[in-house]
């Protein structure tokens, strides 16, 4: 049931090109979970976090995901300790637009300013001279959008980030925003059991936009026993989690997962998934089931 490619795990997700000019491998990393108890502070154990971000590369996963929030700064200052100086190829994404104020809270500011000095301040923390891709963590509703977009331009043009992205986002603000800056990636919370987002992934696979699905392991009623995710993985010989990242690796072939996780266990068996084959059959009744719910 899981193939390889070479000494690649991750190669087996096939790639994309973000922005038509930087190839990832579409099965990536989520750097949240390499912080403290409610995104705040340091981890629990670091050195475990450092070693899984070396594992991440060696498993051939080009594409990391961060935040300046994540921690705040803690996640970034890790990948740049464990990974810096950067292997060629390797993408890093960060994004801002949220300020912490403590554990599990999140304030929007999606002022020029803001959102100008965070970038600054990630290229500093990741050892980078530009952002590969820098997206914004929320549309703030408080500021005038086409400023916020307007500073993703302005930003692109001063060299500081290569592709701009946006998160949590509807298909009418990704058109908004490519009226004025061109958008590489879409970040939305999609997963086998919650696909609200479905009408936004369909676009994003039109316009050659890379879909990145935050919290891609919810799976829901559907990995009970008797259930699709979970019939799929017994007879597969693997976890429903890993089902659930085949499942969308099959979805489309814009979706660049991210599954994040501070164990290299759980990060090895999350990069198995990118070799577990389903077939026809299995997509559809994962993808029938939760239609039918």
């Amino acid at each position: 049931m899981t193939r390889f490619s070479g000494d690649s795990p991750a190669g087996a997700s096939g790639t994309f090109r973000i922005g038509g000019e930087l190839e990832v491998h579409r099965l990536g990393f989520g750097a949240m979970r390499i912080t403290g108890k409610g995104v705040w502070g340091p981890p629990a154990d670091r050195e475990e976090c450092i070693r899984v971000l070396r594992r991440t590369v060696e498993l051939g996963i080009n594409l990391i995901d961060t935040a300046d929030s994540y921690g705040p700064n803690v996640s970034e200052e890790l990948i740049a300790e464990a990974l810096h100086p950067y292997p060629a190829g390797l993408v890093i994404a960060t994004k801002g637009g949220f300020e912490r104020t403590g554990p599990d809270e999140w304030v929007m500011n999606g002022h020029p300013k803001h959102l100008r000095a965070t970038c600054e301040a990630s290229l500093k923390r990741l050892r980078v001279e530009a952002i590969d891709l820098w997206q914004l963590h929320r549309v703030d509703p408080a500021v005038t959008a086409d400023d916020q977009f307007g500073l993703m331009s302005d930003l692109i043009a001063e060299g500081k980030i290569r592709h701009a992205g946006l998160s949590e986002t509807t298909t009418e603000q990704i058109e908004a925003a490519r009226r004025i800056v061109p958008i590489a990636t879409v970040q939305n919370r999609y997963n086998v059991a919650d696909r609200e987002w479905e009408g936004v992934l369909d676009h994003c696979e039109q316009q050659g936009i890379g879909f990145i699905p935050w919290f891609p392991l919810a799976v829901g009623e559907l990995a009970e026993a008797g259930g699709p995710l979970a019939e799929t993985a017994k007879r597969l010989r693997a976890a429903p989690s890993q089902v659930a990242l085949a499942w969308l690796l099959r979805r489309s072939p814009v979706m660049l997962p991210i599954p994040g996780t501070s164990k290299v266990k759980h990060l090895e068996e999350n990069v198995a998934a990118a070799g577990l084959e389903l077939s026809d059959e299995d997509f559809e009744r994962i993808a029938e089931e939760r239609a039918g719910e």
